[in-house]
């Protein structure tokens, strides 16, 4: 007997041997029908053996990448393992509430959304709390992304057929900003609970804490999206405005 799936987790992993147990556990404690795909993209450590003390071919599926094919392709293999109706993602060195894709997914259908986040507690490399919480709006329009990537990757629930619409795409940019805003522009809005069901670790060797990269890699992405010279410098100025708000 087929087993029924609601949401396909997604959680690509490289050198996480510390964190990936709690993260994994996080998923497991989740109280909707779900299917995990750990994506080990060639580490070097222990993470495929400790994600593989988990894998059961059915709830828990191990995929371990023949080479290294980064965060993005490493995500959309699991996009396209997907066999539940929704796709949530989440970094091996992240972890989640309990109760939070229950809540996300009352949410997608109470608002007809296709893809929900929630806040994130920042939280140091040693899990604990570093006191700040950075909230989302409870509705995300394609202009307000476009001032601000508001929408923690690792918070995200979407639509199996829309992530299937889009996939990500270039690693050297911000690849889930890219797809956020593909994903509002053609269907509107997001919706956001502003509760902290993610605890994000700041890593130290991550692209978003390195903020001369970071800035170079948000303007990237303007001038993907086919927008001239002044109107990235538009946007990019508003998107510096907006982070010195959001870590102040």
């Amino acid at each position: 007997m087929e087993r029924r799936v609601s949401v396909s987790v997604i959680m690509p992993a490289y050198n996480a041997e510390k964190y990936i147990a709690k993260a994994i556990e996080s998923v497991l404690c989740q109280d909707v029908p779900l299917e995990l795909f750990v994506i080990d993209d060639c580490s070097a450590d222990r993470t495929a053996e400790i994600a593989g003390r988990y894998a059961d071919g059915s709830r828990v599926v191990l995929i371990r990448n023949s080479r290294n094919l980064g965060v993005a392709e490493s995500r959309n293999t699991g996009i396209r393992h997907a066999a539940g109706s929704y796709i949530a993602f989440l970094d091996a060195d992240d972890w989640w509430a309990a109760g939070k894709l229950k809540a996300q997914c009352s949410r997608l259908k109470e608002s007809g959304t296709v893809l929900c986040c929630t806040a994130r507690e920042l939280m140091d490399m040693d899990g604990n709390p570093q006191g700040k919480i950075i909230g989302v709006k409870e509705e995300i329009t394609y202009p307000m992304l476009l001032r601000t990537n508001s929408i923690p990757c690792s918070s995200v629930v979407m639509e199996t057929r829309v992530a299937r619409e889009f996939y990500m795409c270039h690693d050297e940019l911000h690849e889930d900003y890219i797809l956020w805003l593909q994903v509002l522009k053609k269907y509107g809005k997001a919706c956001g609970i502003n509760e902290p069901m993610l605890k994000s670790r700041m890593s130290e060797g991550g692209k978003s804490r390195n903020k001369l990269k970071s800035a170079r890699m948000q303007f990237g992405v303007y001038r993907y999206l086919g927008f001239g010279f002044l109107r990235s410098c538009y946007y990019f100025l508003q998107y510096a405005v907006n982070g010195i708000r959001k870590y102040s």
